[in-house]
């Protein structure tokens, strides 16, 4: 066993002393050339060029909608409550009839207002009679002088009494009037707030029965920042626009989870002063509002067209990097070497950005593998395209909404009370041959 185990050794040593003549010519040969090192191939990047093409510069604000029309409906005679003539919630049209306050006090009092002024109507004539006959006799040194006074005064003051009485039968139909409460604008009514049978006004206080809301149209406002303003007045002026003009302008408006601009308005009012505490000027935009999508209350976008650029240059807004200098865009030179160029950007369109400044149609900016992109070293630029967006179409500015009406419906007329004609009295003979004093004609 010994025997075998010494033999096994003496060949594994011989083994190892062949493999090593074998390869010392060779180490020994490998050491007399010199090390070279092989610098790594450049990055590859993906580059294109700046999408080109027609782009409208907006003014992009945020806003809330507001109703046209808003009104408390009350009870401006007490009375107690016989008839609610609408459902909650209900679009009712100007003159609906809506709350019915016990009108039958109401009409009794018109027909005492006009009973009143029947009899100061008749008082009058009268007064008018003796009046005559007092001017006649005076006239034939007949009477004295004060009789003629006195019968002045009474038919003064007749007439006073028959306009007191006019004015009052005036007053009870207006009164009557307030027992019928009607919608005084379109719009939808909110909730009644009182009960049927329930007394309103009490104490001579109005009581709220409810409230109606015109939602066609509806205003949108918003503020603009005085930079924003005075760079509007600078394009107006360049333009030759007008404030007149500015109101056929399509503006744009989107709630927060709408996608897009789905409404479109006009420009309705702007405040002539800037807020001093804000720097804001107060603008407002009217909406047609026919489906009643938008109410008043609403947290809205809004966006109006300012500024057509015909070649405006577009990027993936992933491409726009920012450090401390602002915003930039590595560009790739002819060459393969990467530079930093700082630009001006404008408004995003999907997913590109508008270049105001800082490049070129002909440009190649690295759009893919930035991090492999450092300013100054050279990289393998890929060329690749950038789908461009489609145009965005502005919409046609909508026909103004016609104007607000500005007063409510007219009051009922007031139908003066007639007295019966008088029968035609002929003056008779009187003895002594003197006329009779004329009588009522």
């Amino acid at each position: 066993m010994g025997k075998v185990w010494k033999d096994a050794v003496t060949a594994l040593v011989r083994s190892v002393v062949t493999a090593s003549a074998v390869a010392l010519p060779l180490v020994l040969s490998a050491c007399g050339e010199q090390n070279q090192y092989v610098a790594p191939p450049p990055p590859k990047v993906s580059v294109a060029k700046p999408v080109q093409q027609p782009v409208t510069r907006f003014l992009e604000a945020t806003g809330s909608t507001a109703a046209v029309n808003s009104a408390d409906l009350v009870a401006r005679v007490n009375g107690f409550v016989q008839g609610i003539s609408y459902n909650d919630g209900d679009y009712v049209k100007q003159g609906t009839l809506l709350f019915t306050i016990e009108p039958e006090p109401y009409k009794v009092k018109v027909e005492q207002a006009k009973a009143a002024e029947l009899g100061a109507e008749a008082t009058l004539k009268q007064q008018q009679i003796v009046y005559d006959r007092q001017v006649d006799l005076v006239a034939k040194q007949a009477s004295p002088q004060s009789l003629l006074d006195q019968a002045t005064a009474q038919r003064d003051t007749a007439q006073a009494n028959l306009d007191q009485s006019k004015a009052n039968t005036m007053l009870a139909v207006i009164n009557d009037g307030y027992t019928r409460v009607t919608a005084p604008f379109d719009g939808v009514v909110t909730a009644r707030q009182v009960s049927l049978g329930q007394y309103v006004g009490a104490n001579g206080q109005p009581t709220t029965l409810a409230t109606i809301v015109q939602l066609e149209p509806i205003w949108v406002n918003f503020t603009i920042s005085e930079t924003d303003v005075q760079r509007i007045r600078d394009e107006m002026a360049r333009r030759g626009l007008t404030r007149d003009d500015m109101r056929k302008v399509p503006i744009e408006i989107a709630t927060q989870t709408e996608t897009g601009y789905p409404h479109v308005g006009t420009l309705d009012y702007v405040a002539p002063n800037v807020t001093t505490s804000t720097g804001t000027l107060q603008a407002r935009a009217v909406l047609a509002n026919k489906d009643r999508s938008l109410l008043p209350g609403y947290f809205v976008r809004v966006r109006i067209p300012i500024e057509r650029i015909p070649s405006g240059l577009l990027v993936p807004d992933t491409a726009i990097g920012s450090d401390q200098g602002g915003r930039y865009v590595l560009v790739v030179a002819a060459d393969g070497t990467v530079e930093q160029r700082k630009v001006v950007v404008g408004p995003q369109i999907g997913e590109l950005r508008v270049v105001e400044s800082g490049l070129t149609a002909d440009d190649r900016i690295v759009v893919a593998g930035s991090l492999r992109a450092v300013p100054g070293q050279k990289v393998d630029p890929q060329l690749t395209t950038i789908s461009a967006p489609p145009p965005v179409a502005l919409p046609d500015a909508p026909p103004a909404p016609p104007p607000l009406p500005n007063t409510l419906p007219a009051a009922p007329a007031v139908t003066a009370p007639k007295l019966p004609a008088a029968p035609d009295v002929q003056p008779q003979p009187v003895p002594g041959g003197l006329p009779r004093p004329k009588t009522m004609q």
